[in-house]
């Protein structure tokens, strides 16, 4: 590839396109919107997300052309824009699924490590918050956990956890938790927390999986 062609405009098209799309919540107003139109409220219903915040994803969407509107009465209804949109989300799913088989060979194949990776379920986790005893880590960025989080959780960045182990109590099961089976924040969190002598383990799915099956979240996005 010469120097003409990295800076070639389709280059730079197809980056705008990949920074649109570079977020959880607009795949998921995408998925739905490509079931057929909907409103705001709509998809804040289906989603979970304000309607503050869905509008300011679908307005991002809007500019990168990958939703179009037109008015119902009142409501403002989405549809998907022109283009191979549908193929390219199919594409994003396709490689998702791909890269999680990946890294779930590793981690079963990863035996030096295993006792480090090991996870909770969604049911048994639900089954420990209604008996109170876990203590639920969020261990993303703040504005990841501001934007909405588990219920009842302690946001430490993982980054952070090292200095302020202290906000831990030790006599309950520490589940960390982050951006899904892809993020690895939760697996540090998890060594660092073993290795200093709490009872750890890891909610690997993680806040996606969470929001997905519609279970109570808190934060700004809750209202």
């Amino acid at each position: 590839m010469t120097d003409a062609d990295s800076h070639h405009p389709l280059f730079d098209l197809s980056a705008d396109i990949a920074r649109t799309l570079g977020h959880a919540h607009r795949l998921v107003l995408l998925h739905h919107i490509a079931e057929g139109e909907k409103a705001v409220e709509q998809l804040t219903e289906l989603t979970g997300l304000s309607v503050a915040n869905a509008s300011q994803h679908l307005q991002g969407l809007k500019r990168a052309g990958l939703v179009q509107t037109r008015r119902d009465g009142k409501r403002v209804l989405y549809r998907l824009g022109s283009g191979p949109i549908e193929a390219l989300l199919a594409a994003l799913r396709s490689l998702a699924a791909y890269n999680s088989v990946q890294i779930r060979d590793l981690i079963a194949g990863s035996t030096g490590r295993s006792n480090l990776l090991e996870s909770i379920t969604r049911e048994e986790l639900l089954r420990r918050m209604r008996e109170d005893s876990i203590v639920l880590l969020d261990v993303r960025p703040e504005d990841e956990f501001a934007a909405g989080h588990l219920p009842q959780a302690i946001n430490i960045p993982v980054e952070e956890l090292e200095n302020r182990l202290a906000e831990l109590p030790r006599e309950k099961l520490v589940v960390a938790y982050c951006r899904g089976i892809r993020c690895v924040l939760s697996a540090d969190a998890l060594a660092i927390l073993k290795a200093r002598g709490w009872i750890a383990r890891r909610f690997e799915l993680g806040f996606p999986d969470w929001l997905d099956a519609g279970l109570a979240i808190e934060g700004y996005e809750s209202g």
